[in-house]
């Protein structure tokens, strides 16, 4: 297939995948980092609100820019965005605390017996990490109820 087929065939591609127009097609299809490309064409295809390739850069500079996206250690990759507020480190390196912020963006561990547990009877846990059960706050004194695995 010629070089100039095949690149009309994935600007024809990447115009009807994403909803683009053929300028915004031909600026990803010659933007010139790879990883920052999938990126990007990730951001046309999963934001709404985001419709063009100029407006996919904005956001990622954007992002790029963010401190919280900033690594903070080169040896676990945690951002500032992930600090647990209870490590002297800060980070994913040391198990020093409670352990709550680790388990947010650490592999799950299967021999947990805590993990996919949640209160049947409000949900609480099964949503996210800090839901707490309240079903006998007005009671006065905590009952212990039954938990179900998710």
């Amino acid at each position: 297939m010629p070089k100039n087929h095949a690149r009309k065939k994935a600007l024809a591609d990447l115009k009807e995948e994403l909803g683009i127009k053929h300028a915004c097609a031909i600026a990803l299809l010659d933007h010139p980092d790879p990883d920052e490309r999938e990126t990007l064409e990730r951001y046309l295809a999963e934001y709404v609100d985001i419709n063009t390739y100029r407006e996919a850069v904005d956001y990622l500079e954007q992002e790029r820019n963010d401190l919280r996206n900033q690594t903070m250690c080169e040896t676990c990759g945690w951002t500032y965005g992930m600090i647990c507020p209870e490590c002297a480190e800060g980070c994913g390196c040391a198990h020093d605390c409670t352990g709550w912020r680790h388990g947010e963006y650490t592999e799950p561990d299967d021999d947990d017996p805590d993990r996919n547990v949640y209160c049947f009877d409000c949900g609480a846990g099964s949503s996210g990490p800090y839901d707490e059960c309240t079903c006998y706050e007005d009671d006065g004194e905590v009952q212990e109820h039954e938990a179900v695995p998710a």
